[in-house]
């Protein structure tokens, strides 16, 4: 399934780019704690593998991308649940950022897939969140 949404950002996309990264992203995503298994300085470089919890579950998370400012994706598997791609995109407008994101995402069991279809279903809300939760950071940070 695939599913893509836009946001705006109060900053210009070489500054927004990081909120969109694992470090970058525990500013203003309640609860992200990325994890890496190898260390590294730059959590941005193709093929940098991190992990995440989320609803008694782990994923997997792969670099598999980036244009620094402009855009960065990664591949993601959460096993026995689902798999996908995520990629994040950003466009300069007027001093901010236009930021599309989009998932393409594949369930593994049958539950996977109708928590999807509920996901496909609130993703315009979705991405309303990580705006205002983006806008939220801004203000105080």
């Amino acid at each position: 399934m695939r599913l893509t949404g836009t946001l705006t950002v109060g900053l210009p996309p070489r500054e927004a780019f990081r909120l969109f990264t694992a470090r970058g992203e525990q500013d203003w995503v309640a609860g992200w704690k990325p994890r890496f298994p190898v260390p590294t300085g730059d959590d941005t470089v193709p093929g940098t593998v991190f992990e995440t919890d989320a609803d008694g579950r782990t994923t997997t998370w792969i670099v598999t991308g980036r244009d620094e400012g402009a855009s960065i994706s990664y591949a993601r598997v959460t096993p026995g649940h689902r798999a996908g791609t995520v990629e994040v995109t950003l466009k300069d407008a007027g001093g901010r950022s236009e930021v599309t994101v989009a998932y393409d995402l594949t369930p593994l069991t049958d539950d996977a897939a109708r928590e999807l279809a509920e996901f496909a279903d609130g993703y315009p809300a979705f991405l309303r969140s990580w705006q205002d939760a983006i806008e939220t950071w801004l203000r105080s940070a």
